[in-house]
């Protein structure tokens, strides 16, 4: 069983509605306000090698990147740390207020605790821009499928291409380009944390159209063979770049770089090369 598989759990509870989209959307007063908690641990979400200034980074990265994806402009951070050994806190919230820092973020405090294994929740708040989010849901067949940078960093220097290792350790939070987004008639958008295909059959869960890809159209790494180059892109995790579709005639994007990279289609299915895509990605799993 993977995490996806225990979303129906939730749905079940809470609703289909709550569980489609990064941030949960509220309304204050006349704003719109983005919620957003992800759980990190040492075993499962910090790669060997990193420093604990980059775990404080990450840490803040995947939220703020939550409520990038939204379009919105994130405002505060919450660290929930618990800690293996006390002394291991200055250099993770360094780390993390350097983050929001450069996303124009406030870490705003949190809660600390001792755990057996450094386990650290964050939680954050954005505002939407202009009063309008972009969600998961909207596409509609004809729409461009676009990225906002190349994919497969991360996952390259997992398998010890080391000149990308930046790239996984510090991954960059997209907030800029999610604010561009929201304002250039952009129809559906999510981050890509868990490689590009498995994000695309998220957005089929969110919508009755269908998301072809055509693998030649994405960027190829230097250094690294163009096969496993689009394997790491079509399936590796980490990237925290922005995925979007939008109408032909918004393209392009004024000030942004991005990459055109698919089309949406009028089946409910997700398509690489013309054939279905195999369900794979970055999942935590039980056994």
């Amino acid at each position: 069983m993977d995490e996806r598989a225990l979303k129906e759990i939730v749905r079940e509870i809470i609703g289909t509605e709550q569980t489609l989209d990064d941030c949960a959307v509220l309304s204050c007063n006349d704003r719109l306000l983005v919620a957003t908690t992800d759980m990190l641990h040492e075993t499962t979400d910090f790669p060997e090698g990193m420093t604990d200034w980059q775990i404080g980074w990450m840490s803040a990265a995947v939220t703020l990147s939550d409520i990038a994806a939204m379009g919105a402009r994130p405002a505060l951070v919450l660290l929930a740390v618990g800690l293996d050994r006390g002394e291991r806190i200055r250099e993770i919230l360094l780390g993390a207020k350097a983050c929001c820092d450069s996303c124009g973020a406030v870490l705003a405090g949190g809660d600390l605790d001792a755990h057996q294994e450094l386990t650290i929740v964050s939680s954050g708040i954005g505002f939407a821009v202009g009063g309008k989010v972009i969600r998961r849901r909207g596409a509609v067949p004809g729409d461009l499928i676009c990225i906002t940078g190349p994919l497969g960093r991360a996952q390259a220097a997992l398998d010890g291409y080391s000149c990308y290792e930046r790239y996984l350790f510090e991954p960059v939070p997209r907030v800029s380009e999610g604010e561009r987004l929201a304002s250039a008639g952009t129809s559906s958008m999510m981050d890509i944390s868990d490689g590009l295909v498995l994000s695309l059959y998220d957005l089929l869960d969110a919508n009755e159209c269908g998301y072809s890809i055509d693998s030649a159209l994405l960027p190829l790494l230097e250094k690294v063979p163009p096969e496993k180059s689009r394997e790491y892109a079509l399936f590796g995790g980490g990237d925290f770049e922005l995925l979007f579709t939008c109408p032909p005639e918004h393209l392009p994007v004024p000030d942004l770089d991005s990459y055109m990279v698919g089309r949406v289609i009028r089946d409910h299915t997700v398509l690489v090369d013309g054939k279905v895509a195999e369900y794979r990605g970055y999942l935590h799993r039980w056994t």
